[in-house]
């Protein structure tokens, strides 16, 4: 199997590594392969691929969307680096409210998958960065949410002090305010 599943602090929330093929030609890696995600319990299909770019010290998040339309995600950063962020908000879950992050980069080639119910965001640490992910839904306007970044109720230890945020995530709700 070229990939390696390891279970997170949140169980549900799991970090992807896959196997490079390395050359003096350069590398080959399989990102996803659909029989190895469900041998391991990753089950869902992908329905829609996303694409961003981002400059140093930006922070996207924390984004989800509701309902019918809520979206598991399998993310990786093609360009640079990032701090990668999952928080768990399916009701009557023990974890709750909590966080768990990875820093996923083109250079360690990891990714981090995330079911339906949890908030996303990152930060970019390097000057620029190019994330790819995948998700299980498509997305749905009408369905887009989002939890302030900097929650003091959630506490994730970002390793940025003074993001770039856009006027949207700057004024999400608070957990509590949900």
């Amino acid at each position: 199997m070229p990939f390696t599943f390891t279970r997170l602090a949140i169980p549900d929330v799991i970090l992807i590594e896959p196997q490079a093929f390395v050359d003096e030609r350069g590398c080959f890696t399989e990102t996803y392969k659909r029989s190895d995600f469900a041998a391991f319990g990753i089950s869902e299909a992908f329905v829609q691929d996303n694409h961003s770019r981002s400059l140093r010290d930006v922070l996207r998040g924390l984004h989800y969307q509701k309902g019918p339309h809520a979206q598991g995600k399998l993310v990786r950063a093609v360009v640079g680096e990032i701090f990668d962020v999952a928080v768990d908000l399916r009701n009557g879950s023990r974890t709750y409210g909590k966080w768990v992050a990875e820093t996923l980069s083109a250079e360690n080639r990891r990714m981090l998958y995330m079911p339906a119910g949890f908030a996303h965001g990152f930060c970019v640490l390097s000057e620029v960065a190019e994330v790819l992910y995948k998700t299980t839904q498509e997305y749905a306007p009408d369905s887009d949410a989002g939890i302030l970044w900097n929650d003091p109720d959630i506490g994730i230890q970002w390793p940025i002090a003074t993001p770039i945020l856009s006027e949207k995530d700057a004024h999400l709700p608070r957990l509590l305010d949900l």
